[in-house]
């Protein structure tokens, strides 16, 4: 009689134990969370140097450069090509939580990681961003984790690979579509970063002030 009373009382000091040794975010404790932003934001940034090579090899159309202004054909070529936008990120406020904001950066390293796998059947050189990304992806998931947030909800469009691989007819789309998505994939990545930077200074404010 007496061993489930012996298993429940070990029960309980392991579970204690468990809980006092686990590491607990708080805002009086955010080196985790700038720790864990860090090695977002250091990935971020090669990932950046890396798509200004990427896109001098592998976009080889005349007049296609990451710093050329978009024309309106080009801007028409978007929405024929069916690329969708990134996620928009704004400064973080009672409107744009931290919660939606580390959620739109994952949505939009998603969306880079399936273009890039669509055109990767058609271009080759994109496989080392594709794996940046695919990094990218559990760093962003760790500062989720660190910061103790919910896991996201997909929404119907995070199920849904971009329509763009029955739209590449010909080298021309195919180089356009490259062009468009390396250079909006480096505008999303400047959008990244200051995301990261202002997650890594956040500070939530006590409950009930105004």
């Amino acid at each position: 009689m007496e061993v489930p009373l012996v298993s429940t009382l070990l029960h309980c000091f392991l579970l204690a134990d468990f809980l006092q040794s686990a590491p607990v975010v708080s805002p009086s404790d955010p080196e985790p969370l700038r720790e864990a932003v860090e090695r977002a934001k250091t990935l971020v940034d090669k990932i950046l140097r890396d798509v200004s090579i990427v896109h001098s090899a592998t976009v080889t159309m005349e007049g296609l450069t990451l710093d050329s202004a978009h024309p309106t054909n080009l801007q028409m070529m978007v929405t024929s090509l069916g690329i969708p936008p990134a996620p928009v990120l704004k400064p973080l406020s009672e409107h744009f939580t931290l919660d939606v904001c580390v959620s739109r950066m994952s949505s939009g390293i998603l969306l880079y990681q399936r273009l890039l796998g669509v055109l990767s059947d058609r271009v080759s050189g994109l496989s080392d961003l594709q794996a940046d990304l695919r990094d990218l992806q559990t760093h962003v998931a760790t500062v989720r984790e660190v910061a103790q947030l919910r896991d996201p909800e997909l929404d119907e469009n995070q199920n849904q690979r971009p329509d763009l691989a029955s739209r590449l007819h010909g080298n021309y789309k195919v180089q356009i579509a490259t062009h468009l998505t390396l250079t909006h994939l480096r505008s999303f990545c400047h959008d990244l970063i200051r995301s990261l930077r202002g997650v890594g200074i956040y500070k939530p404010r006590p409950a009930g002030t105004d």
